[in-house]
């Protein structure tokens, strides 16, 4: 395994020979994160920008990574012109494209959001907030027609639990493989269950549509009243109780679960018709999965999730031990 130093090392010079690409100058990178993609803040005369250098085959193999991202981006145009949201405002490179491409990586540049994290020590009313903005996403999805070409994933069954994605360079039927034989019992239970779950909740526009099934409070910065959300980088066609599931999904512990809780779900239901919340519990087991599949994977090839794999794997064996 490529040490992470070394990593970023190879990524940051990608980053650097992108950046021409763009319309901005005089530009510093500094680098924030290595994990589904490799992220830097960057510093130019004109403002400050993120700018991400994505994984191969990050959309599920066959998927063609500037197509996808370009769909991402779109949306997010989308969410600027037609809605209040405080979402990242895309840029397009030179050549008109949402993307460019540097050592065969993909790259995509977006505004900089500002706002503090809150995940460490949140509030009731920040899950309230989070909860208008879920239905505001989802209220925009409902309604908006996608360009030709649109591809992003499709948070199915098959997604979520066969072999559709693959996660640092393992296929998903290989991140089974990776797992725990208990945890892999476990994880086996929630397919089957969900299963059935998803069938009968099928896919029409109560249930389904665009979500983007990653907006737990990390991805959401806090400035006053407003909520600006980012990483929209798992965007994809899912079940609205998904998008619900997953904030909820790593707050389950907290002495104040009910609260929060109850604090999300008004605040959903505020600006949208709550959808039929009979499985909200069974999402939050599917993210379990979904995390699980996604951490195996990723420490194969990145030092840090390798370090905290067995750990995780408790922490997902005894979570699973309270949903099951």
């Amino acid at each position: 395994m490529v040490s992470g130093r070394a990593q970023v090392t190879r990524t940051r010079r990608t980053a650097l020979g992108v950046l021409g690409e763009y319309s901005i100058g005089g530009a510093r990178l500094t680098f924030i994160a290595q994990g589904e993609n490799t992220t830097f803040r960057v510093d130019a005369r004109e403002a400050r920008f993120l700018l991400r250098v994505h994984r191969v085959n990050r959309h599920g193999a066959g998927v063609d990574s500037r197509v996808a991202v370009g769909a991402e981006l779109e949306w997010l145009a989308a969410l600027q012109a037609e809605t209040d949201l405080k979402v990242p405002t895309p840029i397009r490179a030179r050549d008109g494209q949402w993307t460019a491409v540097a050592d065969g990586l993909v790259c995509s540049l977006l505004g900089w959001q500002g706002g503090r994290m809150q995940a460490t020590n949140p509030r009731p009313v920040h899950f309230r907030r989070l909860g208008g903005v879920l239905a505001g996403l989802h209220d925009h999805a409902s309604t908006w027609v996608p360009p030709a070409g649109f591809v992003r994933m499709r948070w199915d069954w098959e997604t979520f639990f066969g072999n559709t994605m693959e996660y640092g360079g393992v296929s998903a039927a290989g991140c089974w493989d990776l797992l725990p034989t208990p945890v892999r019992a476990q994880f086996d239970e929630v397919a089957r269950r969900m299963r059935t779950v998803m069938a009968d909740l099928g896919s029409e526009p109560d249930a389904f549509g665009l979500i983007h099934a990653d907006l737990h409070l990390e991805n959401a910065l806090f400035e006053g009243n407003a909520v600006r959300v980012i990483d929209f980088d798992d965007c994809g066609f899912g079940y609205w109780l998904y998008d619900l599931a997953v904030p909820l999904w790593d707050n389950r512990s907290r002495d104040d679960y009910a609260e929060i809780r109850v604090a999300l779900l008004e605040g959903y239901a505020e600006r949208r018709a709550l959808p039929d919340l009979t499985h909200l519990d069974d999402f939050i087991a599917t993210r379990d999965v979904a995390f699980g599949l996604w951490f195996a994977g990723m420490a194969q090839v990145n030092p840090a999730f390798a370090a905290k794999l067995d750990k995780t794997m408790d922490y997902l064996r005894r979570s699973l031990d309270r949903a099951l």
